[in-house]
């Protein structure tokens, strides 16, 4: 693709990449069949293909409307546009960059702003989240369905195994999981106990960051960054051996820092380090079967049937394309068949809540999808995903599949 970018942005690092990116797209059109909002609105500017046009547009001088701002909103950053492009488009980067821009020339109604500096506010604090979730379940008699349904059961979260062991790992306790669904964390601490590695919560971390970058805050979210490495700096100088994500989206923006600091001359190596030594739990356990004789601690002989949703976040931003699906039938269990598996359910982070009717649509899809073969119960492996689809599925359970693990007798 030709470009002519003005040059207040091609003197910029913003817009060079932005350049090089647009540069590799042929406007083939393979991703519009793998994207969801095409998919359902059949609109090409709700398309990859459609939106990067737009953003060149903007880069080279047009002036940006509502009307762009509302087709880039409408975007899941789900990536798997970047799953499908033969040209390896990095989209993810170039509609972050778009958004950002666009953001500066475009204001939002009040409702909006308000809307989106609530959620910067509460969900990336835990000590905000959790009480505002108590209330949510002491009042859940009286509230309608469509908010009740949102509301997880409490769970109990079971022991922390207090075993030493020589390896160690870190985990990121994130911001929204740790009230919504404790369990999560503590069912990978005993599941990795069982292995000899003993998994370590450090003091200070906190929010990946990914809440407010995405909500076009983006220094805001890279300040976050900066607090999680400086949070894990001592321990993985102490000989950590990985930093665990059990929330695929927490995963792949972590996996994303040292592309975000790379400019910063204070943390671009460290943030090299943290994203190198990110790893998704699937990763983790996958990369144990070889080398560790107690492995097969880990394998089920309940026979139970499952439904595995892997968020986007894992196969199209991670590209662990089948990683947890192959690690699960290694481990005995039995995968449903699941159509269209690589679209997204329409949590996609903050989407469900901003873009509410296009959300429900795709998680009605999903659904439908995932309970075909009458599965006994659901897994995933994205905290967003797994309260997304807990809403809608009825009397089918729907765990994190680390969980299924630690269950393994």
């Amino acid at each position: 693709m030709q470009t002519s970018l003005l040059e207040k942005y091609k003197a910029t690092e913003l817009g060079a990449q932005a350049e090089q990116i647009l540069r590799k797209c042929v406007h083939c059109g393979f991703c519009l069949a793998t994207c969801p909002t095409y998919d359902l609105l059949g609109n090409e500017l709700d398309s990859p293909r459609g939106r990067i046009y737009q953003i060149k547009q903007v880069l080279e001088g047009a002036e940006p409307t509502k009307s762009t701002q509302l087709h880039l909103d409408r975007c899941l950053t789900c990536r798997n546009c970047e799953t499908t492009c033969p040209s390896g488009v990095e989209y993810g980067h170039l509609v972050d960059a778009g958004r950002g821009i666009v953001e500066e020339s475009v204001p939002r109604s009040p409702a909006q702003r308000a809307l989106r500096w609530s959620m910067r506010k509460v969900l990336p604090y835990p000590k905000r989240v959790g009480p505002l979730l108590k209330l949510g379940r002491l009042f859940s008699g009286v509230l309608p369905q469509q908010i009740k349904s949102h509301i997880p059961p409490k769970q109990n979260a079971g022991n922390w195994p207090a075993t030493q062991h020589t390896r160690k790992m870190l985990v990121l306790d994130g911001c929204v999981q740790p009230s919504m669904a404790p369990a999560i964390n503590a069912a990978t601490a005993r599941v990795l106990d069982k292995l000899d590695i003993q998994l370590v919560v450090a003091k200070n971390a906190g929010c990946c960051g990914a809440v407010s970058y995405h909500l076009n805050e983006q220094e805001e979210g890279l300040a976050f960054a900066r607090a999680n490495i400086d949070a894990w700096h001592q321990q993985i100088e102490a000989g950590a051996e990985a930093i665990v994500m059990t929330a695929s989206g927490c995963g792949v923006f972590v996996k994303e820092y040292a592309h975000m600091l790379k400019d910063d001359a204070d943390y671009a190596g460290k943030a090299k380090k943290v994203s190198d030594m990110c790893k998704d739990i699937s990763e983790i356990i996958a990369s144990e079967e070889t080398s560790n004789p107690k492995f097969s601690q880990l394998k089920n002989t309940s026979g139970n049937s499952l439904a595995f949703h892997p968020p986007c976040t894992l196969q199209h931003g991670q590209k662990q394309l089948g990683t947890t699906e192959a690690l699960l039938q290694k481990l005995g269990y039995t995968l449903v068949p699941v159509k269209d598996a690589h679209f997204c359910c329409g949590s996609a982070g903050t989407y469900s809540i901003t873009q509410k009717s296009l959300s429900q649509k795709l998680l009605k899809r999903k659904i439908t999808s995932l309970l075909k073969n009458k599965p006994q119960q659901i897994a995933t492996a994205n905290i967003g995903c797994l309260l997304h689809l807990q809403s809608a599925a009825g009397d089918t359970p729907v765990v994190h599949w680390i969980q299924l693990l630690d269950q393994t007798e």
